[in-house]
């Protein structure tokens, strides 16, 4: 198994959540009575679309940083970092569901390890860039 099959599991995790989540919708919409294109209503349907929302804004920023980490850093390490963020992402679902005001340590977590990526990222560019 290559270094990058790590990463990839990672990636394909990262799919995989992000598909749960808009099936979430969708069920959410037919429960709550919140017919598309429509994204408010229901409060609880709410939560759900903005979680999906949410995780997908961040995913565009987190798979990037995953593969920029995992070329220029560590593809075990970064995948160790996205496996925290994908615990936090589910987290921050299922307290952002059941109650708005708890999300943060889901987030938080999420937000520490997308920072992590980010920062190892930036520092092994730049090492391989100033080392040629």
């Amino acid at each position: 198994m290559s270094n990058y099959q790590w990463p990839c599991l990672i990636t394909w995790l990262t799919l995989v959540l992000l598909m749960v989540l808009s099936l979430n919708v969708g069920r959410a919409r037919g429960r709550y009575n919140v017919h598309a294109p429509a994204t408010t209503g229901d409060p609880v349907f709410e939560r759900y679309y903005r979680v999906q929302m949410n995780t997908l804004e961040s995913a565009l920023v987190f798979l990037p940083a995953l593969w920029l980490g995992s070329w220029y850093w560590s593809p075990l390490w970064s995948s160790v970092s996205g496996l925290v963020w994908l615990a936090g992402r589910v987290w921050y679902a299922q307290a952002y569901v059941h109650d708005p005001k708890s999300r943060s340590g889901g987030f938080g977590l999420s937000a520490t390890a997308l920072f992590v990526l980010l920062i190892a990222a930036a520092v092994g560019w730049v090492r391989s860039f100033a080392l040629g």
